[in-house]
């Protein structure tokens, strides 16, 4: 007996399958060796073809066959992590209108901003919990006002994770949480945000219908399971977006617990249980998967769009080796490369820089002293800092984040990485053997009602290795992230 996890990334599908009983993954794919492409018509734009995430699912799960074959009542639950803030609009036959406006996309920055202007910061603050900003419903809204056509041809939105469900199921459906990360509800109120929606001009009934984040959201339809290869009937039981995912992934479940990643973005997401905000919205609240009226659970979220995008960035254009032998080569410069410092801003405007324009930047590179090994290793130590930027203000919010946990992936394969967010963020990490992919597959567990209580979704999850602050190396990577913020500053 399994539980299917599914991860829609921007940069593959990841699919897992996890033994219910055992609680440990039995295999484990990505669709795709090669990022999938993420298409920009114009400068701060980023669109996929939602469509294409159907067809990579499809290859995950043969690929997952592959490894380990199973019968089609095999499965009796699917789970689904996604990108978050993307915007998907189909037509009355399901089907996509336009590419979908996914999560790194700048566009609506300015629309953002006038609902700012005219709802006030009282209201987007304290009932919205973050500004407007550039996500779903901004984004829907620019589509109104550009597209006009394709709006009046829509029947629902959904976000990327909801399209899937939507493929799965026949059922155009969202969850409270992924509301929340649209800037679709209203914290106080406990509804949809009827001023946002009203100012937008925007008719409610364009918004899919709310299932709850564990549980029975629809059951995949004769066509979907043939092309997978599991049984007509079985029941989609969670979705959420894949930060609240991977928070959920590592356990990271009550206040004063956080989780992070590092991939294509880089987060860093802390759990309270009180609304909170930051007056500039440059860290933003959503609704947690164990969010329920009796017991609030909100995440505080911040964003990094240039992390692992970086680094893929320098594998392409300057290094052309593994990311492993990257790693290598980056270790032999020295702490600090020599005064080389990178700002890892040319993914889309930074939430954490207000959404100013910024662009990714070089500074102090020297022709006569930097070679490849700097600029590997200056690129991950930004990456670094500018996380630990993101940090300082969510400990300013009043957040204790002391102790974080992450999947042993990604950016944190790398030990140089690992030693730099310790010491640069005063942090202890736990790596565990997990990803977005098995986390959804355990939190479909729970959605189906096998596992009773939530702890024991977290049976088979084990801590890999635990990297504390070195007392020899804080100090020095402290000085060099004072340099690299005193130079973000100037900039700004």
């Amino acid at each position: 007996m399994y539980f299917l996890g599914l991860d829609i990334g921007s940069s593959s599908i990841k699919a897992a399958l996890l033994d219910a009983v055992s609680g440990k993954a039995v295999a484990s794919a990505a669709s795709t060796d090669k990022e999938l492409p993420i298409h920009a018509p114009r400068a701060d734009w980023a669109e996929q073809d939602p469509e294409s995430w159907w067809q990579e699912v499809q290859k995950a799960v043969a690929l997952l066959r592959q490894q380990q074959p199973f019968a089609p009542d095999d499965i009796k639950a699917i789970g689904i992590a996604y990108q978050m803030h993307g915007l998907v609009c189909v037509d009355k036959d399901q089907r996509p209108l336009r590419p979908s406006i996914i999560w790194c996309d700048s566009r609506a920055v300015e629309v953002g901003d006038r609902a700012l202007q005219h709802l006030g910061e009282d209201y987007a603050l304290q009932h919205l919990l973050n500004a407007p900003g550039n996500f779903t419903a901004s984004k829907l809204r620019w589509v109104r006002e550009n597209e006009p056509e394709t709006y009046a041809l829509i029947d629902k939105i959904m976000l990327p994770g909801d399209f899937i469900a939507m493929r799965l199921t026949g059922e155009a459906c969202t969850t409270l949480s992924g509301l929340s990360e649209g800037i679709f509800w209203d914290f106080k109120e406990q509804a949809i945000s009827k001023p946002l929606l009203d100012f937008y001009g925007i008719d409610e009934s364009l918004l899919s219908k709310i299932v709850p984040t564990f549980g029975e959201q629809g059951f995949v339809t004769k066509q979907a399971a043939e092309l997978l290869g599991i049984a007509a009937g079985t029941p989609v039981t969670y979705r959420a977006g894949d930060q609240p995912n991977n928070a959920f992934s590592l356990n990271v479940l009550q206040p004063g617990e956080a989780a992070t990643t590092a991939g294509t973005s880089g987060v860093v997401y802390a759990v309270g249980d009180q609304p909170a905000y930051d007056a500039q919205s440059r860290v933003n609240s959503f609704i947690h998967v164990n969010h329920t009226k009796e017991q609030v659970r909100n995440g505080v979220l911040m964003c990094l769009n240039g992390t692992g995008i970086l680094n893929s960035w320098l594998k392409h254009q300057v290094s052309g080796a593994s990311y492993e032998e990257m790693n290598a080569r980056a270790a032999k410069a020295p702490l600090g490369a020599d005064g080389l410092r990178v700002y890892p801003f040319g993914n889309g405007v930074e939430r954490i820089l207000a959404n100013k324009p910024f662009g990714g930047t070089f500074r102090h590179l020297n022709f006569n002293v930097h070679e490849q090994a700097h600029l590997l290793r200056a690129g991950q130590e930004g990456i670094v800092y500018a996380l630990t930027y993101g940090i300082d203000i969510m400990r300013q919010m009043g957040l204790k984040i002391e102790r974080v946990r992450a999947g042993k992936a990604n950016m944190f394969l790398s030990p140089l990485f690992r030693e730099a967010f310790a010491n640069a963020g005063n942090v202890t990490i736990e790596l565990y053997n997990t990803d977005g992919a098995l986390g959804a597959a355990r939190a479909a567990g729970i959605g189906a009602g096998y596992y009773k209580e939530m702890r024991d979704a977290f049976n088979g999850m084990e801590c890999l290795s635990t990297i504390t602050p070195d007392p020899t190396l804080q100090q020095a990577y402290g000085n060099v992230y004072a340099d690299w913020k005193a130079g973000l500053e100037e900039m700004l």
